[in-house]
């Protein structure tokens, strides 16, 4: 265990002292759950030299499948996201994600790795409900939903505290880019996956770096295959090649502007319709006519067009004149395929156990 390395850590409000971490469960006797067996688990094996770690995919595209990653891709990872941030001792970072996943195993990392202080809570929609008032904390990484949630209860200012933090698991919609605006504080998109040791590209959302497109961290290579889907490598994939199913505009060796998921393309009347090009759109027309709500877009059988570009909308179906102002909306923003042949309302969504939509769930409810 590292000399400067804090003597505890906070998991749900119960201090943990890392020497008996190191000996977990042999030297704890408190009563823990679950969730903190778990943590405790992974810090135990971390301090102890675990050179693997298996891991299960968050299943947001896909079945979720096991992955084994290596001591020194989460090394790497760690190193340049605290070089880039600036982290080191005595800083203090909140884990709020799962962290039985990728995003919120790497913030254990990080803070192990810098000898940070570290805050740990199960994930909550609004974390900052399950830590004292007075807490105050210099990093943190949140999912949409969650950010939606903190400023929702009035804790900016908690947020304004922090150095900088990171937002994600999925994209941040229009609506909650514009409540990060009035903050001080750095707020960073993320571009990653588990087989990258979470994030490899970030995207500042607000200030006067506020912009577009996504930059990748240094030390990593950015390619495109014949799809024009993003290929990665670095320390972090192990040296290996990591072909993606986003589709990108590579701007340059270090810029690109991610464009949608190959895999929900939609091929409506032979013309390819990019899902998240019209859901961004989408988003931004409910925000206008008052219908602030989660939506997305996918293909439905279609006997004319093979595929039928469909909004689903999560709540209770618009009012005709509503529907009515949306589809105007749209029709001035997209182009003739690209705009919702029909609109379906879902009472709920279905989500992973790291919070991003899961849409083959949800279209399996209708």
């Amino acid at each position: 265990m590292p000399a400067t390395l804090p003597t505890s850590l906070l998991l749900n409000g119960r201090e943990y002292a890392y020497a008996a971490i190191r000996e977990y469960p042999a030297q704890l006797d408190a009563p823990v759950n679950g969730y903190e067996a778990k943590v405790l688990d992974f810090i135990r094996q971390w301090l102890n030299g675990t050179q693997e770690f298996t891991l299960t995919t968050s299943g947001s595209t896909g079945p979720p499948s096991p992955i084994v990653l290596r001591r020194r891709q989460l090394e790497a990872s760690a190193r340049r996201t605290a070089d880039f941030f600036d982290l080191g001792p005595g800083d203090r970072a909140l884990v709020c994600l799962n962290c039985e996943y990728i995003g919120g195993m790497m913030m254990l990392v990080r803070g192990l790795e810098r000898n940070m202080h570290l805050t740990i809570v199960e994930p909550h929609a609004d974390p900052f409900a399950y830590v004292a008032a007075d807490a105050e904390f210099d990093f943190s990484a949140f999912v949409p939903l969650q950010l939606k949630a903190v400023l929702a209860d009035g804790h900016a200012a908690r947020l304004d505290n922090m150095k900088a933090f990171l937002i994600g698991g999925a994209p941040a919609d229009a609506s909650l880019t514009q409540e990060l605006q009035p903050l001080k504080a750095a707020a960073w998109l993320t571009y990653g996956m588990t087989e990258t040791c979470s994030h490899v590209a970030l995207r500042r959302l607000n200030g006067p770096q506020a912009a577009p497109t996504f930059r990748v961290l240094p030390g990593i290579a950015a390619g495109q295959d014949e799809r024009g889907c993003l290929t990665l490598r670095g320390d972090v994939t192990d040296d290996q090649l990591i072909v993606t199913n986003d589709v990108v505009q590579l701007l340059d060796a270090h810029t690109f502007e991610w464009l949608g998921r190959a895999d929900f393309v939609i091929n409506s009347g032979g013309v390819k319709v990019p899902a998240e090009k019209v859901e961004l759109v989408l988003d931004v027309a409910l925000a206008e006519i008052g219908q602030s709500r989660r939506c997305f877009v996918a293909g439905q059988p279609d006997e004319r067009l093979g595929q039928a570009v469909t909004a689903f909308i999560e709540g209770p179906a618009l009012s005709a004149e509503q529907e009515t102002l949306l589809k105007a909306l749209l029709a001035e923003r997209l182009g003739r395929y690209e705009q919702p042949r029909q609109f379906a309302y879902v009472p709920e969504f279905q989500m992973t156990a790291t919070g991003k939509l899961n849409r083959a769930a949800t279209l399996r409810t209708l």
